[in-house]
């Protein structure tokens, strides 16, 4: 199964269904069901911001599908979605592609060393 690495909080707004839109600057042709992963290395400025103190890091935390791609063609465009990936204010990349996700679970934390792009992992349910 595929895995996705994310800094939290950017993870567990994922896995609670409040980020429906991952950020990334490059592009993926892959749809479908993908792991979560909590990266060791978590935004301490957005945890403080979004008022999170302590999250897991290091480990699978949930699930969740991945059903388009959406390019922004303007900072405009890219700040109605603002709601939706939780982007630092301010912040604006012209290369940001939006990754639509649907059906995102929590899952028990699940130890797991991360890597970049779509990873693939053995999951045993």
């Amino acid at each position: 199964m595929k895995a996705l690495s994310l800094k939290q909080p950017w993870a567990e707004l994922v896995v609670s269904g409040k980020k429906t839109i991952e950020l990334r600057n490059w592009n993926t042709s892959f749809r479908g069901e993908f792991l979560v992963h909590a990266s060791l290395n978590p935004n301490k400025q957005a945890m403080n911001r979004l008022g999170f103190a302590e999250l897991p890091l290091g480990c699978i935390v949930g699930k969740a599908t991945l059903v388009s791609v959406k390019t922004y063609q303007n900072k405009q465009e890219f700040d109605a979605d603002a709601n939706k990936h939780f982007a630092t204010p301010g912040w604006y990349d012209e290369h940001a592609k939006g990754f639509i996700l649907r059906d995102a679970t929590r899952l028990e934390p699940k130890p797991l060393k991360g890597k970049l792009n779509f990873f693939e992992v053995i999951w045993d349910k």
